[in-house]
């Protein structure tokens, strides 16, 4: 109990001519953000991060390669509630750094993010009929429309 009491316990020292409320408002509203400020440094960040905070979590860390829109990851990862950090490695592809005791949760992530890439590229695809129009009416395009007859006048020598 007494730990708790002094965990909790606040002391505050003020140097002032005339104590008034006004100068106690202020000391307390100082106070109040130092304590803010202090809270939010002890929690540690969720969801994206970059790599230098993710480091200073506590366990192991394991990455993965993926490649593809790194947006449509990042969309499917927010509802999953992991955290991770992501470094560009080359032209559309990204490694992603995830803490090891979520890898049950990215690897649903990672399945969710797969299945939607291929659901978009199976939506670019032009269906077979759709091909064989496009050729017919290119072919169509291309094949001379008459063809010049050439009149050649014979002469007849009597």
């Amino acid at each position: 109990m007494q730990e708790q009491v002094e965990r909790e316990a606040v002391a505050i020292s003020l140097r002032a001519s005339k104590l008034t409320a006004r100068v106690l408002a202020k000391a307390f509203i100082v106070v109040c953000i130092k304590i803010h400020k202090e809270y939010e440094k002890s929690q540690t960040p969720q969801g994206k991060q970059s790599i230098k905070k993710l480091m200073n979590h506590f366990g192991d860390k394991e990455n993965i390669p993926i490649e593809g829109d790194k947006g449509l990851f990042e969309k499917i990862a927010r509802e999953y509630h992991v955290d991770y950090a992501i470094r560009k490695t080359g032209p559309n592809k990204y490694l992603l750094l995830f803490k090891a005791a979520q890898a049950g949760a990215i690897t649903g992530a990672l399945s969710e993010y797969s299945a939607e890439v291929m659901k978009r590229a199976r939506d670019k695809r032009q269906p077979v009929m759709e091909q064989i129009r496009r050729a017919a009416e290119r072919a169509e395009r291309e094949r001379p429309r008459h063809k010049e007859r050439k009149r050649v006048r014979e002469t007849v020598r009597e």
